[in-house]
């Protein structure tokens, strides 16, 4: 199974590719969406970047599922609502091409790939670089997209048979042809 993952971000959006093969993962290519070259003011121009830019991945790469990151509440709502708005973005051109799209909060990211989910930011690119045997550390938006996918490789076969048995939550957990 092939697996794309999806750190949204309005000015940066990482991605991570991996191969699963049972319990093996095997890194595929990983990298950012940046929207630096629209006018910082004009947002539906940079919402089309992260658009086309995740159609580029989805005909170059082929992935078989996505994993995006759920978007927090912080401090600042306008922040929160312009997160919501790329990550919108992202999910939209994935589910346009009937990509399955499965969901994980930084949270548990980070409890599947460094162990606990306080890790920082270093520890999870160190993690990533190790489980994946890279020769070396991805930029933290790659690594946090990277460990999106290892965290659906890990958990991803388990909430599909929950759903199929009616024991997980289908609604934004996992989008599935365009719903």
């Amino acid at each position: 199974m092939r697996i794309l993952g999806i750190d949204p971000g309005l000015r940066t959006t990482g991605f991570g590719v991996l191969d699963t093969d049972g319990p093996r993962l095997r890194y595929v290519a990983s990298g950012v969406i940046q929207t630096s070259a629209a006018d910082q003011g004009n947002l539906p121009a940079r919402l089309k970047l992260l658009f086309d830019g995740i159609g580029e991945l989805n005909a170059r790469y082929q992935p078989d599922v996505a994993a995006v990151e759920i978007v927090f509440v912080n401090v600042n709502p306008k922040a929160t609502l312009l997160l919501g708005q790329a990550r919108g973005a992202c999910v939209t051109a994935l589910v346009a091409r009937d990509l399955p799209v499965a969901e994980y909060t930084a949270l548990q990211m980070k409890l599947a790939v460094a162990g606990h989910g306080k890790a920082a930011k270093a520890q999870v690119q160190l993690m990533v670089q190790r489980l994946l045997q890279l020769p070396a550390v991805p930029r933290p938006d790659a690594a946090d997209a990277l460990g999106l996918a290892i965290a659906h490789a890990h958990a991803g076969g388990l909430i599909e048979r929950l759903q199929a048995a009616g024991l997980a939550r289908t609604t934004s957990s996992m989008y599935r042809g365009g719903r």
